[in-house]
């Protein structure tokens, strides 16, 4: 069977990561929507989503094909009620469509032509910014139990104080010494060659992925991903980190979602609860304005490539695009467009030849290179970024 992940209307919520990916590559508990969907079926996937991702995310179609919502994880019932579709059935959980069977992958979904299976056991779904963390235990905790069934951990160092050792799983090599491990309060992962330095304090759920760091004396509260080839340090709670991102030093991040190449500078701090205890807002790209969250606790939301300098600080409830670069006293304002340049004292535009040049030289520190097809997907991006921008 041909399994396609689409987008779904979820996509515009997502923004700003979905600027430069497929909902499907939202990093989310331990793994990305795509591994873990890829991993539950045992077939690889492709996408449906906006055209100028298409070229690095391509469509693969077949006469027949079994297309899944990308905001929606996956678990062994789930899985099992979409390997059995057939011609004509279609999975709908209330009116969301979770997965249907097609013979034309770009037909319009039209719900008359299909008989509907309904699923109702409950399920994580990604529909907004904040749910890749607030929903970021439950999404740990699942991935955790799927990735070590029948897998045997390797041995947890003498030096190393554990509470809950059978919550704990340290993948090959891994490398932790004179730290402090609590699973108590749920699972903690250590992912292949990743490294835990001495003296740091770590309270479950905790995802520490493949080849990624933690700094020495870091303290980090759950439930937190530090993604793969990134680095964390200092004092982090509740935040996730999709890959090759850097929150290097001292400073703290609370219910935080970076993107990949974002790179904080020494002494960052954010904001996670505001003054008055109000309910946080963030800015929503659909309706072009402050949107509520319904949330008491929400920090920072940054998007690819951007990166702060040393001593930034950010207020309650900050969105930052893509390809951003922020610097300076005082807090910048919640809403800072993709390829703004500069802080609170003002933004001017980041041209794509600076923020290009830059790109090359982050990428090529880890052996990547920053393609054509990178290049056009930001290119893209600055173009329909414009609007946002005032200068």
């Amino acid at each position: 069977m041909n399994y396609i992940l689409f987008d779904g209307p979820s996509r515009n919520s997502l923004l700003p990561f979905t600027y430069t990916r497929p909902v499907a590559d939202i990093r989310v508990g331990i793994l990305t929507i795509r591994q873990k969907w890829e991993a539950y079926l045992h077939a690889s996937t492709s996408t449906i989503t906006e055209n100028y991702l298409s070229a690095k995310y391509p469509l693969i179609e077949s006469s027949e094909n079994i297309l899944i919502s990308s905001s929606v994880l996956p678990n062994k019932t789930l899985t099992d009620h979409i390997i059995k579709l057939s011609q004509g059935q279609a999975i709908l959980k209330g009116d969301t469509i979770i997965a249907y069977f097609t013979n034309s992958a770009n037909k319009e979904f039209d719900l008359k032509e299909y008989k509907v299976i309904s699923f109702d056991e409950e399920l994580i779904e990604i529909n907004h910014t904040w749910d890749i963390f607030s929903k970021n235990d439950l999404a740990i905790a699942e991935d955790f139990n799927f990735l070590t069934q029948g897998k045997k951990s390797q041995l947890i160092p003498d030096s190393v104080n554990v509470i809950a050792p059978e919550n704990i799983f340290i993948e090959e090599g891994a490398k932790i010494q004179f730290s402090t491990l609590n699973a108590s309060t749920g699972p903690i992962y250590i992912g292949k060659n990743s490294e835990i330095m001495e003296g740091c304090v770590i309270r479950g759920p905790f995802a520490l992925c493949e080849n990624a760091v933690v700094k020495m004396g870091a303290k980090i509260y759950g439930a937190t991903t530090v993604g793969p080839f990134s680095k964390v340090g200092g004092e982090v709670n509740n935040s996730v980190l999709f890959g090759y991102s850097n929150k290097g030093h001292e400073g703290f991040i609370g219910n935080t979602v970076l993107g990949e190449w974002c790179n904080l500078g020494a002494d960052t701090n954010t904001s996670n609860l505001k003054n008055n205890y109000a309910e946080v807002r963030l800015w929503d790209y659909q309706s072009e304005r402050f949107a509520p969250t319904g949330l008491q606790f929400c920090g920072l939301m940054m998007g690819d490539h951007s990166k702060c300098g040393i001593n930034s600080m950010f207020n309650t409830g900050t969105v930052v695009g893509v390809n951003a670069n922020i610097f300076g006293s005082g807090y910048p304002r919640n809403f800072i467009a993709s390829f703004s340049w500069g802080g609170s004292s003002g933004f001017t535009t980041y041209l794509t030849k600076k923020a290009f040049e830059v790109a090359e030289v982050v990428m090529a520190r880890r052996s990547l290179e920053f393609g054509s097809q990178d290049r056009a997907i930001l290119e893209h991006v600055f173009e329909i970024t414009k609007k946002y921008r005032k200068a």
